[in-house]
């Protein structure tokens, strides 16, 4: 069975490296598992159907078919950036199986948490991802670093405790009700369609809450910038592409069994936490100097973006699942492109690095095509999903979160614009120009680019079946 597969195959891998011999291979483990894992995750997207298996405790529906056909092929291009950095830097070789045993782990909670039919099931595999990511945190073991791993350790758990307490009211609410207190999908939508309590409604806005919180949104989104500008570039890829989406699909699921009986708590909850969240990160963005923190308070406003339009659900939801895909392509380009940068200018003020055009050709590039997608410029998919996010709130005549949505959306795109761009295009000095890069380590963010370009541009009929499915789920 295909969806199962994307499971035990990253466990398999990681058990390999118990051999010493596997160990000396670590790179190539994860790169090999990652692209398994990657074609069997598109090829399900595009031949797979519905499927319920393990008495509905498995669910590979459009949902979890769309997102594991992004966080799989971005996490297989992570595997092969890592593979390149230690081909090209062998100091890097004997933390490599460290890094691969965890990493996989977390690939398979990952695709756990998007594959789970059960709350509580999905809800430990994302505790389970948290859990191995920590210690990728803190990999380069500086202070700073283990402080930022405990850091992002102790608001997830702060979060998932939350959204475990909302577990319990569901449960008190099911109840009351006179269901069983069932946290399977199906049941569990039935139950709260037939009768909606105030403890049903006290664990929805719990569980909303709680997954605010491991999003990094507002108020609880202080461990993020923190956590990603510390974590190894890779690991902050993974943790803003891969276990962001996951634990994005678990607040999709939510919404969709709670909608039909608290529509209006999950509305308010939603977007008042996504403008809160668009309004911190835009000021931040207009103050940080530091490239990273840049990026990573460019997915708290991103992260915004996505509340606000789930909350409106309806005419937004293909938006929505249009740029949250989009923007987990966005943030792998990125992250990766910033920490070629940070060796080579071995800074990451953003004043301080200029003339990236010349000194390093393909980072320079990717940095600027990134942030074209990261502003909303058209070809981009991004473009596109953010437009129909607009077009939802318009026509559902939220004229006032429409308008403070654009103003803060136009101050961002200055303030980032103002502190990228001449990084790009500012004139080099003489000792900071270096020879071409070899293409091959430039590759899969090339690839995530022409995906980007093809959401756009020309979307496969199997790719727009599959998002017009997956947000039929969502109105």
């Amino acid at each position: 069975m295909i969806p199962l597969a994307l499971v035990w195959l990253p466990v398999l891998g990681a058990l390999l490296l118990l051999l010493p011999k596997a160990r000396a291979r670590a790179e190539r483990i994860l790169a090999t598992v990652g692209l398994a894992v990657a074609g069997l995750a598109v090829w399900s997207a595009v031949r797979g159907d519905d499927l319920l298996a393990w008495h509905g405790w498995l669910c590979a529906d459009a949902t979890a078919r769309l997102f594991l056909a992004v966080i799989d092929p971005i996490f297989a291009g992570i595997a092969l950036h890592s593979w390149h950095r230690v081909a090209s830097d062998p100091e890097l070789r004997p933390g490599m199986a460290r890094h691969v045993a965890l990493s996989l782990p977390f690939l398979a909670a990952c695709n756990a948490v998007v594959l789970a039919a059960h709350l509580e099931v999905a809800w430990l595999a994302l505790e389970l991802s948290t859990l191995v990511a920590a210690p990728l945190v803190a990999r380069t073991g500086t202070a700073v670093a283990q402080r930022a791993s405990w850091q992002y350790l102790l608001f997830s758990l702060a979060g998932l405790g939350l959204v475990a307490a909302g577990f319990v009211c569901l449960d008190r609410g099911l109840v009351a009700g006179g269901h069983d207190p069932e946290l399977l999908l199906q049941p569990l939508r039935h139950g709260l369609a037939a009768g909606a309590t105030a403890w049903s409604a006290v664990g929805i806005g719990m569980i909303l809450l709680g997954l605010c919180t491991k999003l990094g949104l507002a108020p609880m989104y202080t461990w993020l910038p923190t956590t990603y500008d510390e974590a190894p570039t890779s690991v902050a890829a993974m943790l803003g592409a891969v276990q962001f989406n996951a634990a994005f699909v678990l607040l999709l699921r939510v919404v969709e069994v709670g909608r039909p009986a608290h529509g209006e708590l999950i509305t308010v909850v939603l977007v008042t936490v996504g403008l809160l969240s668009m309004v911190v990160a835009t000021a931040s963005l207009v103050a940080t100097r530091n490239l990273k923190r840049l990026l990573a308070y460019a997915s708290v406003q991103h992260g915004g973006v996505l509340a606000i339009g789930v909350g409106v659900g309806g005419p937004a939801a293909y938006g929505v699942l249009l740029y949250a895909a989009s923007n987990a392509f966005i943030k792998a380009i990125l992250f990766l492109t910033a920490g070629q940068i940070h060796r080579h200018c071995q800074t990451k003020d953003t004043g301080a690095i200029r003339g990236l055009i010349q000194a390093l050709p393909y980072s320079g590039l990717l940095l600027m095509l990134g942030t074209f997608a990261l502003l909303g410029f058209p070809p981009f998919g991004s473009f596109f999903g953010e437009l129909l996010i607009l077009s939802a709130l318009v026509e559902t005549q939220r004229m006032a979160v429409f308008g403070g949505f654009c103003a803060l959306l136009a101050v961002a795109f200055v303030a980032t614009g103002r502190t990228v761009f001449p990084m790009i295009w500012g004139n080099a000095g003489p000792a900071e120009r270096r020879p071409g890069q070899p293409i091959w380590g430039a590759l899969p963010k090339l690839v995530f680019v022409g995906v980007l370009v093809a959401l756009g541009v020309w979307m496969p009929a199997t790719i727009d079946a599959l998002l017009r499915q997956a947000a039929g789920g969502m109105r």
